[in-house]
């Protein structure tokens, strides 16, 4: 028992590591695009420095899984590791955007590999009456370290910033947010060899037509929805044809798992209804979770005029909240079955949202506490159930390929969902403001002018909100449509709940 809660550990604190390099650049992403010569006033040309790693994070992920079930978990977890190093080592050299880039897309494909493999890992060596529990520490692991890659970036520079002060020596901080990656993956390559078991890998063969199409739909979507120029429009002039053109490949890959004799996903043995269940679930789940990771932020600045520091601690209660879900979410999807934890908490998810519409302008500081933690926990709740329901309905052959899915279908929900409700609320923002007129200070007196901005201000204020809360609705009403889909998760069956511990 202790050894087996080692290596899941050892897997979990992998995990860790690579997610939190997921939005470790948004908090010194300014240092960063000054350093490379971005004006700061175009810090849309920076984006693919954050969406590159999530290409990367997601495109290989079910290959990555099925090499795990080929040649054993250990050994894709020193690969993922060695190569989440390399990419580090091309991202802190980097002396241009395009390096930098490059550097993190190897960055997010080795780290894509953590995940899956430890969640296949908790598959071969937990009972399934005992799976979702361990799975829940896991899935708070990814969690927690998405959503504190922020505040771990800024502390990290913030450490080498003071060390340069004192040493009268300029170490451009942000490149150290990569060089103390070298370390940490030192440190848990070594955890893992002394308690991952080896071996454990089985003669399956590769399907790498099925997953270089898949990874290829995947970055083409990515690549649909970068627009450098967000002012014009809301997807760039090439953004429908390379969006269709992912249809078309996703189409293709479609195709190939149906007619090809090595497949991606082996369909014999899998229940296809639940399985496509848990997908549609996680999708769901990630949409909203990075809706309110972006727009709860924005609204922090625009309409409560909190500096972006003070913004990311509005965040608190969601990130305190979200782990603590994942973590109870395993323990009581291990005594009730998979379904109804994942239920409750999208429709707790649901309310939480609903609640989060109907802010005000000047709203309390401790209904959004509430009303955050709520989102949070009822999100939280979610990632086990799910985690642990597709492990049982795929043969145990499948496990690291399905865990694959699984993840790939949230970080697209992610993807996704923010681009498509972001544009809404812009779209809508724009209808909302098309009609005011700037307040100028030139032939009226002093104080018509001041009267003037502050209705100016006041109807700007009320676009927003207006936006905001539709934004806001829209999750919910995402969260409500994933509660109905989870109703086709697996219960608990009959043979786990007479297993024996």
């Amino acid at each position: 028992m202790r050894s087996r809660r080692l290596a899941v550990g050892a897997g979990a604190g992998a995990v860790l590591l690579g997610a939190l390099d997921a939005y470790v650049v948004v908090g010194v992403l300014i240092d960063m695009v000054r350093d490379l010569g971005i004006p700061v006033n175009h810090l849309e040309r920076a984006t693919p420095v954050v969406t590159g790693y999530l290409l990367g994070y997601v495109a290989g992920m079910p290959l990555l899984g099925r090499l795990s079930d080929r040649f054993g978990r250990r050994v894709v977890l020193h690969v993922g590791l060695l190569g989440f190093a390399l990419g580090s080592v091309v991202t802190a050299l980097a002396p241009g955007l395009e390096v930098l880039v490059v550097g993190r897309v190897v960055q997010g494909l080795a780290g894509g590999a953590l995940l899956p493999v430890t969640m296949a890992l908790v598959a071969d060596l937990w009972e399934e009456r005992r799976r979702a529990a361990a799975l829940g520490v896991v899935g708070a692991a990814q969690e927690l370290g998405s959503v504190l890659g922020t505040l771990y970036g800024v502390g990290v520079a913030g450490l080498f910033n003071a060390w340069a002060f004192f040493s009268a020596l300029e170490p451009q901080s942000w490149r150290w947010v990569f060089w103390v990656n070298l370390p940490l993956a030192l440190i848990a390559s070594v955890v893992v060899q002394v308690s991952v078991p080896g071996g454990g890998g089985r003669r399956v063969r590769l399907d790498l037509v099925g997953g270089g199409l898949l990874a290829a739909s995947l970055a083409l979507l990515v690549v649909g929805l970068y627009n450098p120029d967000p002012e014009h429009s809301v997807l760039p002039s090439w953004g429908p044809y390379v969006l269709l053109a992912g249809v078309a490949v996703f189409g293709a890959f479609l195709w190939w798992e149906r007619r090809a004799s090595v497949r991606l996903l082996d369909p014999v043995g899998v229940a296809f209804r639940p399985f496509v269940a848990c997908l549609a679930v996680s999708f769901a789940a990630g949409a909203a979770l990075l809706v309110t990771l972006v727009d709860v932020e924005l609204f922090a600045q625009t309409v409560l005029l909190e500096s972006a520091g003070d913004a990311v601690l509005v965040l608190a209660r969601f990130l305190i909240a979200l782990p603590v879900g994942a973590v109870l979410g395993g323990w009581v999807a291990s005594r009730v079955g998979d379904r109804w934890p994942a239920v409750v908490g999208l429709l707790v998810a649901c309310g939480a949202y609903v609640l989060i519409a109907r802010w005000p302008a000047d709203v309390a500081s401790g209904v959004v506490d509430r009303d955050l933690a709520i989102a949070g926990f009822g999100l939280g709740l979610v990632i086990a159930p799910v985690s642990a329901a597709v492990l049982r309905v795929v043969p145990a052959a499948e496990h690291g390929v399905a865990s694959a899915f699984v993840v790939v279908a949230r970080m697209t929900g992610m993807l996704v969902g923010v681009a498509g409700v972001t544009a809404w609320g812009l779209h809508r923002f724009r209808e909302l403001t098309a009609g005011l007129a700037t307040p100028l200070p030139f032939g009226v007196a002093e104080a018509e002018f001041k009267a003037q901005v502050e209705v100016y201000r006041r109807q700007l204020t009320e676009a927003l909100l207006t936006e905001y809360h539709e934004m806001f609705l829209i999750t919910a009403g995402i969260c409500l449509v994933g509660a109905v889909l989870a109703l086709g998760l697996p219960g608990r069956s009959r043979e786990s709940s007479t297993q024996a511990p």
